[in-house]
């Protein structure tokens, strides 16, 4: 797997999976919305923690900055 996010990309989904975690065990959001949400976050930690979105790949996105030789 190639990188295809860069480092803002991933502090933004990080910091977007710990206040739907918050609000979901809160209580704030319940019911099959806050487990969509819950597992949605999750998705973001994963994909943050490897620096690789399958989705990018499928729309052709690049955040990660180019290196030069």
């Amino acid at each position: 797997m190639k990188k295809n996010m860069g480092n803002a990309d991933r502090i933004i989904r990080t910091v977007i999976a710990i206040i739907v975690a918050a609000l979901y065990f809160s209580g704030t959001v319940t019911g099959t919305i806050g487990l969509v949400l819950l597992i949605l976050a999750g998705v973001f930690v994963l994909t943050s923690l490897v620096s690789f979105c399958p989705l990018y790949t499928l729309f052709g996105i690049n955040t990660c900055p180019v290196k030069k030789s």
